[in-house]
């Protein structure tokens, strides 16, 4: 096929654009590229790439795709705390229009990164699939829910819209995330000495690897159209929902020099919960779900040796999306819409 991958440049994309170009699929990306310069490892960019806002994306410039990857987004929920007016514009309308204009221009397949992060708060004795009520809690998982209401009422016949509900991701990519949990653990651990949870770490939290959410993306390009079309998938296993405190002894397994603590304010997280996965198990029983949080830690942990990664760089505005974007905002490279202006 020949693919676009919008948000090719940022965490899961620099990592997913490459699998699928290896598979053998014809890959281009396309990015507004907030985070040029944030990179761990800057050698694998790929080319080529558009360099566009997904808000803009008429169906002319689509011409000739089979199929999208649509993982571009404002990306975690502090954003979103910031200005619920952006997360809206960008991870809803942005995406059905994005959609719209694919369809418009005959692409097929639209493959668009969701968030378990809309089951919100569930009992803790209740496992959540696709059909369990939606309780989105911040504004990032609002759009993600809307996003895929809308992206149903796309699907027809030529047109197969599917949702990966990706658990929460961890692991190193070239455009590494540190506000991201595990990822975050790691870099406390590795920068501080200490391993500090920000919650008291009773919340559920489903994880899944970047090169497993790329994995999974391949298959759903994969499948047969009629099997995915207006489909909504948890994207993980089973094996990896942990409780925060969990992860946090995972993370001191590894690096047993480092304690254990809690920030002065710790208190619950409301959002928690336990994720079933086996709608995708059951129709994909090929794919194997390959990592986990120990061997995530492990990589995490050499990834952060090798780049030397500092306290300065943990607490700096490099890996963290809500601090880079201030800075973009505080220099005026960016308005008050998020859009590039003359002074980038």
């Amino acid at each position: 096929m020949k693919v676009l991958v919008t948000g090719h440049h940022g965490y899961i994309g620099s990592v997913l654009a490459p699998l699928l170009r290896d598979a053998g699929h014809d890959v281009m990306g396309l990015d507004t590229f907030y985070y040029r310069g944030c990179d761990l490892d800057p050698s694998t960019a790929l080319e080529p790439a558009l360099d566009a806002d997904v808000r803009d994306v008429s169906a002319r410039s689509l011409s000739g795709f089979d199929a999208i990857v649509h993982l571009a987004a404002l990306s975690n929920d502090p954003i979103g705390d910031l200005d619920s007016g952006w997360t809206h514009a960008i991870n809803f309308r942005g995406t059905i229009a994005l959609a719209r204009a694919a369809r418009e221009a005959g692409v097929s397949r639209f493959v668009f990164a969701s968030s378990c992060s809309m089951y919100g708060a569930a009992p803790d004795d209740e496992l959540v699939g696709e059909d369990a009520p939606l309780r989105p809690l911040t504004a990032y998982a609002e759009s993600k829910a809307r996003a895929e209401e809308g992206l149903r009422d796309l699907a027809e016949n030529g047109f197969a819209p599917v949702s990966m509900r990706n658990a929460t991701a961890y692991g190193a990519s070239p455009r590494l995330r540190l506000d991201i949990v595990l990822n975050n653990l790691v870099a406390w651990a590795h920068t501080t000495g200490a391993i500090k949870l920000l919650s008291d770490g009773m919340s559920w939290r489903p994880l899944v690897h970047i090169r497993d959410i790329a994995g999974a993306a391949l298959a759903l390009l994969d499948a047969p159209a009629g099997e995915i079309a207006g489909e909504a998938f948890n994207i993980g296993s089973s094996e990896q929902n942990y409780r925060i405190r969990e992860l946090a002894e995972i993370v001191h397994r590894r690096l047993p020099e480092c304690e254990v603590t809690f920030a002065s304010d710790a208190s619950p997280d409301p959002r928690s919960y336990r994720v079933d996965f086996s709608k995708f198990a059951s129709r994909f029983p090929d794919y194997t779900f390959e990592w986990t949080a120990e061997r995530g830690t492990e990589e995490l942990a050499d990834a952060y040796v090798r780049a030397g990664l500092t306290r300065a760089d943990f607490e700096g505005d490099r890996y963290i999306r809500l601090g880079r974007l201030k800075r973009l905002l505080e220099t005026d490279a960016l308005d008050d819409q998020l859009r590039w202006t003359s002074a980038q």
